[in-house]
């Protein structure tokens, strides 16, 4: 890999650098998250704004150059990433606002990002299996796209997963444990069974190549927004992965000369689980919190990334903001009646969290910002129908549907 200088650990007491290895995890010297470093200098020799224009790829491998994989390592199958983004007005007490709908992929979550990647330095690194623990999407994502690949997937989950997430599991034929306990237990028990098996490992608090896949939201972002790059993005924060990859996206274009600006990042949480945000306010370490929200994406009381997720937040300038259940649920009502896109709660939150910075007046009503939304809202059908309420119920007769619009206040004009 030309482009890819090594990686290095982010501790820095440590800051080792390490080949760029497929199967490369922690640092073995101290133990730390990684990061990948790239050459910016051959890249500006080896791409440009034009060539990314030019590109016949509508997935996010137009984007190879700016991912740590071989040249002759071929893509998977499913087609991840360049999803859609809208352009809305008056939603959310902003002017104009675009939306990011990373629900379009193909198992419905932005982790399908990482997911493909992931596969790809699986089959670099000469395994046939895959593994991750997951609350839900990164689990269905890394299935997919290891059958798609023909690799062998376990998944290990918390037992509070949604049906509708474990469906996509079993269709996928991964093996799927299911632990009874909370997300915590469930990844400790994921990493001694990749431990012990060998299994390629997607989780994202080892494998350091996981946040160069998410990142390629970010690229795509600046540009469909013909490389100018938003005052604002939004994003909901769980074990704090996607939040930093958001930033490492902007950051490469930044540095690559390609916008000018890297926008400032609103990291939010649930008001049941918000650690990361709760670091950086009070200045302290990160302390593992329960896991009380309905959003179970973003349910993550020890997060894994939490370290780079607050260096993102501080390098761009960000903020930080808790949404409460309801104003998630209120949050995928008000997405889907003004924009058709249809967000599972963990995907909306930061919608919520951005409504509630504009309301406070932290955010101006003109700004240019984007709302990321990570899932699609048919994983989480069950708070879908808690948000969006009962039906009418009528006869099948006229003067009953009259009575029942009525009794709602619904006119027929």
């Amino acid at each position: 890999m030309r482009h890819v200088r090594h990686v290095v650990c982010i501790n820095t007491n440590c800051r080792l650098e390490e080949p760029p290895k497929p199967n490369v995890t922690l640092c073995p010297k101290c133990g730390t998250v990684l990061d990948v470093v790239y050459d910016y200098e051959y890249l500006k020799s080896a791409v440009d704004r034009d060539a990314l224009e030019a590109s016949g790829e509508r997935s996010f491998w137009r984007y190879r150059q700016f991912m740590p994989v071989e040249d002759t390592s071929p893509a998977p199958p499913l087609r991840v990433g360049w999803t859609p983004m809208y352009k809305r007005h008056n939603v959310v007490g902003l002017s104009t606002l675009f939306i990011k709908d990373d629900g379009q992929n193909p198992t419905g979550s932005l982790k399908d990002r990482p997911s493909a990647l992931c596969v790809v330095k699986a089959r670099e690194a000469g395994s046939g299996s895959v593994a991750c623990a997951s609350t839900g999407n990164a689990a269905s994502s890394l299935a997919g796209n290891a059958a798609a690949a023909g690799l062998k997937s376990f998944i290990f989950v918390p037992e509070r997963a949604p049906k509708g997430k474990l469906a996509q599991l079993l269709i996928f034929g991964a093996t799927v444990i299911c632990v009874r306990g909370d997300y915590q237990d469930t990844f400790k028990l994921s990493a001694e069974a990749i431990s012990k098996y060998g299994w390629y490992s997607r989780n994202a608090a080892i494998n350091p190549y996981l946040v160069e896949g998410k990142k390629t939201v970010a690229l795509e972002i600046c540009e469909q927004l013909g490389w100018q790059a938003p005052d604002w993005v939004a994003v909901s924060v769980g074990d704090g992965c996607t939040l930093a990859a958001v930033y490492k996206g902007f950051y490469d274009f930044r540095q690559m000369g390609f916008i000018d600006k890297i926008p400032r990042l609103l990291s939010v949480q649930a008001t049941g689980c918000f650690p990361i945000n709760k670091a950086l306010r009070e200045g302290g370490d990160i302390v593992p919190m329960a896991e009380n929200t309905l959003a179970d994406s973003i349910a993550v009381g020890v997060p894994r990334n939490g370290t780079k997720a607050l260096r993102a937040i501080q390098a761009s300038n960000g903020l930080t903001i808790e949404v409460t259940d309801e104003e998630i649920l209120a949050a995928m009502r008000e997405l889907g009646a003004t924009c058709g896109v249809f967000g599972e709660p963990a995907g909306v939150a930061g919608l919520a969290g951005l409504k509630k910075a504009v309301a406070q007046g932290q955010i101006g009503q003109d700004e240019k910002v984007v709302a990321i939304i990570t899932g699609n809202g048919l994983k989480d059908t069950a708070n879908a129908l808690t948000a969006a309420g009962e039906p009418i119920s009528s006869a099948p007769d006229m003067d009953s549907l009259l009575k029942e619009l009525g009794n709602r206040g619904i006119k027929g004009l």
